[in-house]
């Protein structure tokens, strides 16, 4: 059970995070490398998936992310250390933003209980997947309409 709820995590928690990478970069005008953005999204979340599982603060796993993801911008690219602040506060925002669109859509909708999809691991990632989707492709549009600085890595 525990390896299936591991599973399940990353299915939703890598697409998501690569999506926020994207359009962090997006929109600090930085060229989509993918293999460098899914790298990326998938060490923050196997960190963020680490942070969950140790019961913190809640939240706390949030303040990680968008602190070790503006540290990777910052260190990966020529971009100015206000503009990723932003860059990587929006991506954030965007991402709650569409986080309660798309579950409180959902229960709006099915008149399912929050507490019993909850329980149901797999039908509550399945709930989230379409924002990580809508991350990625909101990654892509904003990339194509802001003209990225092909010269934005640093490596």
């Amino acid at each position: 059970m525990i390896f299936i709820d591991i599973l399940l995590f990353f299915m939703q928690g890598i697409p998501e995070l690569t999506g926020v990478v994207a359009l962090s970069l997006s929109l600090a005008s930085v060229s989509l490398r993918w293999g460098r953005v899914i790298a990326a999204g998938t060490v923050l979340s196997v960190i963020i998936y680490l942070i969950r599982s140790m019961h913190f603060t809640f939240g706390l796993h949030s303040i990680v992310g968008i602190c070790l993801l503006v540290i990777f911008i910052a260190m990966t690219t020529h971009v100015l250390t206000s503009r990723i602040l932003i860059a990587v506060f929006v991506s954030f925002a965007t991402l709650a933003i569409m986080e309660l669109v798309i579950y409180e859509t959902y229960f709006s909708v099915t008149g399912m209980d929050y507490q019993i999809a909850q329980s149901n691991h797999l039908l509550w990632q399945l709930i989230g997947l379409p924002q990580a989707i809508l991350m990625n492709i909101l990654a892509v549009l904003v990339a194509r309409y802001k003209k990225p600085n092909q010269e934005a890595w640093r490596m």
